[in-house]
């Protein structure tokens, strides 16, 4: 297989480049942060994701991967080309394609030959259209723009690349898809899952609508959660009900404070404006978003109607502030509004994650307490507060939690903890959609 570029060196990028070295190929990082390029030469990555460090590290030093500044080189010496930019909110929801026709552009008029130019980037519909047509007019060498969606979760995105569910490859070219299907052959050897070969907009679609059901899922199963409490039932148990039920599942469908991070609230917000460009209201998505951003107040209600309105003199220990656990990722996190909620109430608050601090402390700054471990976090607190199930909290010691804290109060807002076995250690336990007795 002929040397692979990489343009981006963010999370997909990294985790992209550093994949298909793995599996052989020689790949080149490029991108024109000089100082992030410099950092990655060293070694250190800008981001959490368990085990790319030493993926990166081992194919760094038998030479198969490599990073630099120079896309014109990267360029001139490879056969496919990947687009992994971001595409932030433009402000109004939509998809900012800046970064897209910027690396499109440099990347025709470094062209000096046939190249495949493979979008990983989420997009929407119409993008590959629009990188041929930027890439058209810098150059006159042959090209293919192949629509090649992610679908990488963060704290498992290694596993999600190398054992994928599916492969989609978006293009009309059938030489383009042959590469592209040699290329991934070994990722879905041994597992017998399918590379899928449609149309570019058929395949930007698939992206924006996976995230769109599974957000879907999680908002459902909020608004089942919040009536279960109303009316006493379980949302455990109505879980387990559900889950075996073959045509539903048991992923993601566990009731808790919200969905966050870059991906489900972006591109929710994306498809909801591709929708109103063709016309199309797109009113589920739309419900979705709204049901997530009342429920990431649910667990601040919850702290407000048990203390009151007024939490001056009240100290509050938040477990959790990436969206996810194995990840210090804490954009749109649920965490981050319970917390500026909490805040604003009069609360003092001491939070602890074990990768999110550094980033929390970009956004909270001084108006909360960092703590060395999360045990650290509950001396003297009213209340604690679990907002991401990282795996070190399941197994908490409740008879160390019960000494350090001032009241017993417990706030388990991803129902990691058994009800009944918190109130027989002594806790006043409010979980989501659980029962209250």
């Amino acid at each position: 297989m002929p040397s692979i570029a990489v343009v981006g060196t963010g999370y997909v990028g990294l985790t992209v480049g550093a994949c298909l070295a793995e599996y052989g190929n020689v790949v080149t990082c490029v991108d024109s942060d000089a100082e992030r390029i410099e950092s990655l030469l060293q070694g250190s990555l800008p981001f959490y994701e368990p085990g790319l460090p030493e993926l990166v590290g081992r194919n760094q030093a038998v030479g198969r991967l490599s990073f630099t500044t120079d896309l014109d080189d990267a360029v001139k010496r490879s056969l496919l080309i990947y687009i992994t930019v971001g595409t932030p909110d433009a402000g109004d929801g939509s998809a900012d394609l800046q970064q897209v026709e910027t690396a499109a552009a440099a990347i025709g008029k470094a062209m000096n030959g046939y190249r495949i130019i493979v979008m990983k980037s989420t997009v929407p519909v119409g993008t590959s259209e629009l990188v041929r047509d930027v890439i058209s007019r810098t150059t006159d060498e042959d090209f293919d723009v192949v629509s090649n969606p992610e679908f990488l979760k963060e704290g498992n995105a290694i596993a999600d690349f190398t054992r994928p569910d599916r492969i989609v490859i978006g293009t009309s070219n059938r030489e383009s898809a042959a590469v592209l299907q040699e290329l991934y052959a070994p990722f879905v050897r041994t597992t017998g899952n399918p590379i899928l070969v449609m149309d570019s907009a058929s395949a930007e679609m698939v992206k924006y609508a996976a995230n769109a059901m599974l957000a879907t899922r999680i908002s459902v199963m909020n608004e089942f959660a919040n009536l279960s409490e109303r009316v006493g039932a379980d949302i455990e148990s109505v879980r387990q009900g559900i889950g075996h039920d073959h045509r539903i599942g048991n992923h993601f469908i566990f009731a808790g404070v919200g969905f966050g991070g870059s991906c489900f609230p972006k591109d929710l917000k994306a498809l909801i404006q591709l929708g109103r460009r063709h016309g199309c209201k797109m009113e589920i998505a739309s419900a979705v978003e709204r049901v997530n951003e009342e429920q990431k107040q649910v667990l601040a209600e919850k702290v407000i109607e048990r203390f009151g309105s007024s939490l001056t003199g009240r100290r509050i220990a938040v477990w959790g502030l990436s969206f996810k656990p194995k990840t210090d990722d804490i954009r749109n996190a649920p965490s981050l509004a319970v917390v500026e909620r909490l805040l604003g109430d009069g609360a003092s608050v001491a939070v602890y994650d074990p990768a999110a601090m550094n980033r929390a402390k970009e956004i909270l700054g001084d108006r909360v307490t960092y703590s060395e471990t999360h045990y650290d976090a509950l001396e003297d607190a009213d209340a604690l507060l679990v907002v991401t199930e990282w795996a070190e909290f399941r197994n908490a010691d409740f008879k160390r939690i019960r000494r350090l804290m001032r009241t017993p109060v417990l706030f388990d807002g991803r129902n990691i903890y058994d009800p009944q076995m918190t109130r027989d250690e002594g806790f006043e336990y409010h979980g989501i959609g659980r029962r209250t007795n």
